[in-house]
C-alpha cells in the first residue's frame, strides 16, 4: 500500500506543476473565449477546426504563462501567491521550463497555422506581447495593464478570424469588448494584491495606488466595456448582429460588474476588489455564451 502511494505522489507533483506553468485554468478561459469567437464567425461550424482552435489555444498560452515564469522566476520568488510555482520553488529548471515553452509555441503556431495563416499570425503577436513587452514592463509602468490588455483581448476575435480567414469590424469589435474588460479585470486584482505586488516590485493599479482615483478608472472602463458590448444591436458591426433581447441581457449582465466597480469606489477594500474580479469573469462568460445563443436561437 504504501509503496502505491509513493509512486503517485511524482504523478501528482508533475501534473500539479504542468497545471501551474501553464496556468491551466487562465488557459482553458482563454481556450473558451476563442471557441466563441469561433461560433460567432462560423457559417457552419467545423468540429476539426473547434479542436485544433483548442489545442493550439492552449499550447499558445501556456508558452506565454511558462516564458512569463521563466523572466520572473526571481521576482516570483519574492511573493507569497507565487514562491510556490515550479521554478522559484525548485522543483523545474529553467532549461526544462524553457525547453516546454518553446515546444508549445511551435506546436501552437503550427496548429493554428494549419486552421489558417491569420490565425498564427496574431497568435504569434499574442504571445510575442505578452512575454517580450508587457511581462518586462510589469515592473516599470502601471501602462502595462494596457500593453497587456492587447495580447489579453485577442483569442475572442482569434476565434473568428479562424473561422473567416478574415479581420474586419467583427473581430475587432470582439477585440475591444475583452481589451475594454480587461482593466477593470485586473485592476481589481492589483487592488487585492497590491501588498503582495509590491514585493516583487509590481505596480499595477493606474494611480499606484488603491484610491478613489484608480476606483474612478474601474467604473468608466466598464461603462466603455458595457458599451462596446451593445453595439452589435445598431448593424454597425458587419455579421456580427444581436437581437434586442440579446442586447437586453448584455446589458443588464453588464450593470451587474458596473454594481461591483461602484461597490469598489465606495468601499475601497480588499473584499470589495475580489468581489469585482469574480464578477468580471463571470460578465465575459456569460457575455460571451449569450452572443453565440443570440446567433444560433434567432
Amino acid at each position: 500500500m504504501s509503496r502505491v502511494s509513493k509512486s503517485s505522489i511524482p504523478k501528482v507533483s508533475l501534473i500539479s506543476d504542468f497545471k501551474e506553468i501553464t496556468k491551466m485554468r487562465l488557459s482553458l478561459s482563454v481556450v473558451f473565449s476563442s471557441l466563441a469567437g469561433y461560433l460567432l464567425g462560423a457559417e457552419v461550424v467545423d468540429y476539426q477546426i473547434l479542436l485544433l482552435l483548442a489545442f493550439g489555444g492552449y499550447f499558445m498560452v501556456g508558452a506565454s504563462n511558462a516564458f512569463n515564469q521563466i523572466i520572473e522566476r526571481d521576482l516570483d520568488a519574492l511573493m507569497e501567491r507565487t514562491k510556490n510555482r515550479p521554478i522559484p520553488a525548485g522543483r523545474l529548471s529553467v532549461n526544462s521550463a524553457f525547453i516546454l515553452a518553446s515546444v508549445f509555441t511551435v506546436f501552437g503556431i503550427s496548429i493554428l497555422y494549419i486552421i489558417n495563416p491569420q490565425t498564427a499570425m496574431f497568435g504569434a503577436i499574442s504571445i510575442f506581447l505578452y512575454t517580450s513587452v508587457y511581462t518586462p514592463l510589469k515592473t516599470k509602468t502601471p501602462l502595462s495593464v494596457f500593453v497587456g490588455a492587447i495580447p489579453g483581448a485577442i483569442p475572442f476575435m482569434l476565434g473568428w478570424v479562424a473561422a473567416t480567414d478574415d479581420f474586419g469590424i467583427e473581430p475587432g469589435t470582439l477585440f475591444m469588448l475583452q481589451f475594454f474588460w480587461q482593466f477593470p479585470h485586473f485592476w481589481a486584482i492589483g487592488w487585492f494584491l497590491h501588498d503582495d505586488y509590491k514585493k516583487a516590485g509590481f505596480n499595477m493599479l493606474p494611480t499606484g495606488k488603491r484610491d478613489k482615483s484608480t476606483a474612478v478608472q474601474v467604473i468608466l472602463y466598464t461603462v466603455w466595456t458595457i458599451l462596446v458590448s451593445i453595439l452589435p444591436v445598431f448593424g454597425f458591426t458587419g455579421e456580427l448582429q444581436l437581437t434586442i433581447v440579446g442586447a437586453i441581457v448584455v446589458f443588464l449582465i453588464g450593470l451587474v460588474m458596473l454594481y461591483y466597480g461602484f461597490q469598489l469606489f465606495r468601499k475601497r477594500t480588499e473584499l470589495a476588489a475580489r468581489q469585482l474580479m469574480l464578477a468580471s469573469v463571470i460578465y465575459i462568460t456569460l457575455v460571451q455564451i449569450v452572443y453565440v445563443l443570440d446567433k444560433f436561437i434567432r
